[in-house]
Formats: C-alpha cells, structure tokens, sequence
C-alpha cells in the first residue's frame, strides 16, 4: 500500500471506543489531525479516520495495526496510550490469577508493546502520552492490579522520556481521579457510590469531564509543551493535594 503522507499530523489512540478515548479522539480530530483508533471490542469507530480492532495486550496485533496506520497516513506523530482494564482482584488464595494477568497485559504490557512499535515511526517533536491514573500514585486496597499497573505506566513513562529525548521525543503521562466514564460508573457500583456523594468528596465539588482530560493531552502536543517530559500530571480536582 502507498502511503497517502498526509499533512495533516496523525495520533494513534488505543481504548478509543468510548469514554476518556472518544473524548480524545474528537478533540484531536477537531484540532486537524488525523486520528487512528483501536479498541479490543469493536472496530465501529466513527469519530476516528481509522479504526480497527487491536488488543493491545497481544504485541503481533499490535505491530500490525501500528503498521496499518504508517502505511496508512505516512506518519505517526503522536501515540496515546489510554486503553485501560480495571476492577476488583482477589488476594484470596484460591482465587484464579487471570483477571489480575489481564489488567497488567492491558494497562501495562499494551503501553509497553504500542510505545515499542510506534517508536520506529516518530521523529522530532514526536509525543507519547501515557493515561495512567492517581491509583498510579497512591494506592486502594482492592485494587492491586490495577495499582501496580498504573504505577508501572509511571515508571516507564520517566524511564522512556530519558530513553527518547536525544531525538525530541516527549514522554508524559496523565494521572485523572475519578473521571465521569462508564468505567468510573462500574468503579462506583462496585463501592456503592451514587454520583452526589463522589462529587462532594472532591475538593472542586464534581467529576473530572473526559474533554478535560482531552485538552491536557492536545496542550502536552503543543509546541509550548516541548520542555515538558517524563511527568506524571494529576487532573483530579485536587483529591491528593
């Protein structure tokens, strides 16, 4: 296939299907560029110029979408690592191990496999944004999983921007708190949490917003953000202030 080098800069977003991904999807869309999605579920990505079917957690699946949009557009410019698992994990003794496999092979081991095969593609200014979480800086009791994945992603994303900066490359991460998703909704229901009582808790008074998160990621784009790298940035109203 002959690339079609488009002008326009091209973003890879995986998760991008719904939530915090949609979200980014449309703002970068809406702020020209081009935008490849992936989700493990579905390939109806609409709001996306691509979309495809991509478990992020299986490295071969990877290498080819990663491929397909290179071939695609003719360049990566920037990759957005936010396709995310979360969820309750048993320490009991008895409990079957696969859920806790699953969440690490998606949150951490499919930053690990994106960021390794969009590498080859990104040149000078090029950008990584890693979404982690405030469970990547803190930890709950319920969720080691997810905790110790998220607190992976952090780690690589300091260790990956010293790896990269010699060729202009930025690596950041984003750390929302309790973001208004259906992934926040599951969260909420597993705690018996009503919406009300969460947005009270938050020093701002209310959930952090999905375009929220989408407008931190299209700054750290920007050529005003090219000192920035290798920071793990909270957006959560304040929670660990």
């Amino acid at each position: 296939m002959i690339p079609e080098k488009t002008t326009q800069r091209v973003v890879i977003i995986t998760g991008a299907s719904r939530g915090i991904g949609q979200a980014l999807a449309r703002a970068y869309q809406d702020a020209g560029w081009s935008v490849a999605g992936c989700s493990s579920r579905t390939a109806d990505l609409a709001h996306c110029d691509l979309g495809a079917i991509c478990d992020v957690a299986d490295a071969g699946q990877v290498r080819g979408f990663v491929s397909n949009v290179a071939a695609r557009f003719g360049r990566i410019d920037a990759l957005i690592n936010n396709a995310g698992v979360a969820g309750e994990n048993s320490l009991d003794s008895a409990a079957s191990d696969d859920f806790w496999h699953q969440v690490i092979g998606v949150n951490l081991n499919g930053t690990y496999f994106m960021s390794k095969a969009a590498l080859p593609h990104l040149g000078s200014g090029g950008r990584i944004i890693n979404i982690a979480s405030v469970l990547g800086l803190k930890g709950v009791p319920d969720q080691t999983a997810y905790c110790a994945a998220k607190h992976g992603v952090v780690g690589f994303t300091r260790a990956l921007s010293h790896a990269v900066a010699a060729r202009g490359i930025t690596v950041n991460a984003i750390c929302p708190g309790w973001t208004r998703t259906a992934m926040a909704e599951g969260r909420m229901r597993e705690l018996g949490l009503v919406e009300k009582d969460l947005a009270a808790s938050m020093p701002i008074g209310r959930m952090i917003e999905p375009a929220e998160v989408a407008s931190l990621a299209l700054y750290l784009c920007g050529a005003g953000a090219s000192g920035i790298t290798g920071q793990a940035l909270t957006l959560d109203g304040g929670s660990l202030a």
